[in-house]
């Protein structure tokens, strides 16, 4: 692919969450490659902005897949001016609230506010021609969302689907009925489709739908 390896995987963050930064290499080499950064779920920034300062990369969009704190922690510490803070608008309320850190007992520095609405079937572009479509995904939270994309056949998931587990539903907002229908749409993407969770191990769809437990009951 055009942007093969541009999926980064940085720093783990709280509760052993994934932090990823989606890279769109400069066509121009007067210029600065343009990032997404998702889930920054991290306490300690300074591996996170040493990673991208490694990376050349300016950073356009700080996008979170879903409000709990363990996605969303470095939020309110980040010091990317410009850069638009994406959510979408049914996770906003957990967001603001500090993503259920005080139910689990955890500190966090509030998010600031998000600038951007991450809406089903939006497309944000990064550099030249890079999308990033935005798959509505409930169940774990009423507003998590999985971020696709097409060029790379990447998926980061957040914590809807895991490589041998999904996201738990038993927290406030959880939904088991809507995050198997949110699975079921995420079975009908390319089978070669690469898996980027929220947490552990990236797997193929393919590889998934084999060891996933939940996947193989929905065939």
């Amino acid at each position: 692919a055009a942007y093969a390896n541009m999926i980064v995987h940085l720093p783990i963050g709280l509760l052993e969450s994934n932090c990823y930064l989606i890279v769109a290499p400069a066509s121009d080499p007067a210029r600065r490659a343009e990032a997404a950064l998702v889930d920054p779920g991290v306490q300690d920034i300074s591996q996170l902005m040493d990673k991208i300062h490694e990376h050349g990369t300016g950073v356009r969009y700080i996008l979170n897949t879903h409000g709990h704190f363990d996605h969303i922690a470095a939020n309110g510490r980040l010091e990317l001016p410009g850069a638009l803070l994406g959510i979408h608008p049914a996770d906003r309320p957990l967001l603001l609230s500090g993503g259920g850190a005080d139910l689990f007992g955890m500190p966090y520095v509030p998010s600031p506010y998000p600038t951007l609405d991450l809406n089903d079937g939006d497309t944000l572009l990064l550099g030249n021609d890079l999308r990033i479509e935005i798959l509505h995904t409930p169940g774990h939270t009423p507003g998590s969302v999985c971020l696709y994309v097409p060029s790379d056949q990447a998926l980061l998931t957040g914590d809807t689907l895991f490589a041998d587990n999904v996201g738990r539903t038993d927290l406030p907002g959880g939904n088991a009925r809507a995050l198997t229908a949110s699975l079921r749409r995420i079975m009908t993407l390319p089978q070669a489709t690469r898996i980027y969770p929220g947490h552990g191990y990236p797997v193929t769809l393919a590889e998934a739908r084999r060891i996933n437990p939940w996947l193989r009951r929905l065939g």
